[in-house]
């Protein structure tokens, strides 16, 4: 978003994006037209100082702001406009039914991402004690204190998807709780077998079965049969059937991500990284989370985000090539700026609506940019081992206190920032030669840039 502080103050007193019409300026006014002067908040308008005077008429509003400050704020409007229009245009497109779901089960794991976080990273420093082999008293400690929120995990899925799906969330808890009970072992399985998609199978069936309850037992009675058959018949087809059926899911996962780097190595790594920002334009990247948090429960780590997080690299990197090559447009350039400390601790959002998304051709350049990064680190793990994240969420920079892998911290260091130095290298030198349109091109020519910036590129979407 635009860093100069005047435009985002302006806008609720506007009545936000949605109640402007148009914005032009002349050499002092930004002049506006809105759908609904009602919305106007006038006199909070007129108390900002930097506003030095408002004239009104109907739905046509000037905005006396001097020199120079009339061009910055129409350019930061229409930034602001552009942003939220494509974010209005990515929920309609994506309010489908299989979108939709997809959401929901997203919206069961993000929730835990705190705590995958926190307790990524203190297992993190209790694999590192425990490397130096000192303090193992304390590493001890730090081991069993990471340890004890993945060893009842389960539980808490089963209480996010009743949450989530409309159910009682403690009963959701309950049925997931019979995943991991220690006494399962009597019926010759395993605690935790089918990890958290079996924590989802069940608690998503004691949903379904709470609510028929509901509808069918009388209200007097309900306080009693109800809790007793949410839990009941869910948990016996966990013990005599879902838990086995997850199990082999996520077993053919973790094979799956077991040979990915060994074998599908560069091939793989190009196509993660490749793929993953219009995954996460179309929303569509929330189907991983499962696959992730199913990996870090199995195995430990997730050998896919790294891989992944290459796609960011090349954001970063197509980010810095628009800013040098919009030199003329300072509306581009300070959001190039306030995007790209999230952008590099891998929060992407930022970049993909406000600079590359609307631009056209540096989106597809990013992309290009996260697929050679991606490359070029699964081509280091093909040869030199896989690494891998402890938790889901961080990115970026972020990653690195998460990282694991088959030889030691560091050298999963320094094979994950050779990735993110690579996607930085290729996202810039790819879209600073082909990320803007010949110049003479006229379809790309910005008004304010002569030609050069091709900020009038967003019309090749």
């Amino acid at each position: 978003m635009p860093n100069h502080p005047l435009a985002p103050t302006l806008l609720p007193l506007l009545g936000g994006t949605a109640n402007l019409i148009s914005v032009t300026h002349c050499m002092t006014r930004l002049r506006l037209e809105v759908r609904d002067p009602s919305l106007l908040r006038t006199a909070g308008l007129r108390a900002l100082p930097e506003v030095l005077g408002l004239v009104e008429d109907g739905p046509a509003l000037q905005i006396v702001l001097g020199p120079g400050a009339a061009d910055r704020t129409a350019a930061d409007l229409e930034q602001l406009r552009r942003t939220e229009s494509l974010r209005t245009e990515r929920r309609t497109r994506n309010a489908t039914p299989p979108k939709l779901a997809l959401r929901r089960i997203a919206q069961v794991f993000v929730p835990l991402i705190p705590a995958l976080i926190g307790c990524g990273i203190i297992a993190g420093l209790a694999g590192l004690l425990g490397n130096l082999h000192r303090l193992p008293a304390l590493a001890a400690a730090l081991t069993a204190t990471a340890s004890g929120f993945m060893s009842l995990i389960a539980v808490f899925v089963g209480h996010n998807t009743a949450k989530e799906f409309g159910g009682t969330p403690v009963l959701g808890g309950a049925v997931a709780a019979v995943t991991v009970w220690p006494g399962v072992t009597q019926l010759h399985m395993t605690p935790g077998q089918g990890g958290v998609l079996g924590a989802l199978a069940a608690a998503l069936l004691a949903v379904q079965v709470e609510k028929a309850c509901r509808r069918l037992v009388p209200e007097a009675l309900g306080v009693l049969v109800v809790p007793t058959v949410t839990i009941l018949l869910p948990g016996l087809v966990a013990l005599h059937g879902l838990m086995w059926a997850a199990g082999q899911v996520a077993t053919a996962v973790g094979r799956f991500a077991d040979r990915l780097p060994a074998e599908g190595g560069a091939a793989a790594g190009l196509v993660l990284g490749g793929l993953f920002l219009p995954l996460v334009m179309l929303g569509l990247h929330q189907a991983l989370i499962p696959v992730h948090t199913t990996l870090i429960t199995e195995q430990g780590s997730t050998v896919l985000l790294p891989l992944l997080a290459t796609a960011g690299a090349g954001q970063v990197g197509a980010a810095l090539a628009v800013y040098l090559r919009v030199a003329r447009d300072a509306a581009v350039r300070r959001t190039v700026r306030s995007a790209l400390p999230a952008g590099l601790l891998g929060i992407g959002e930022p970049l993909i609506y406000g600079v590359s998304l609307p631009l056209g051709r540096p989106f597809v350049t990013a992309c290009v940019g996260g697929a050679i990064g991606g490359g070029f680190l699964g081509l280091l793990e093909q040869f030199g081992g896989a690494i891998g994240a402890t938790a889901i969420g961080p990115s970026g920079w972020a990653l690195f206190p998460l990282l694991r892998g088959e030889h030691g911290l560091l050298r999963a260091a320094a094979v994950y920032g050779a990735g993110l130095a690579a996607g930085y290298a290729a996202g810039f030198v790819v879209t600073y030669l082909f990320g803007f349109p010949a110049p003479g091109n006229a379809r790309g020519r910005h008004p304010r840039d002569n030609g050069d910036a091709a900020l009038g590129s967003v019309q090749d979407r």
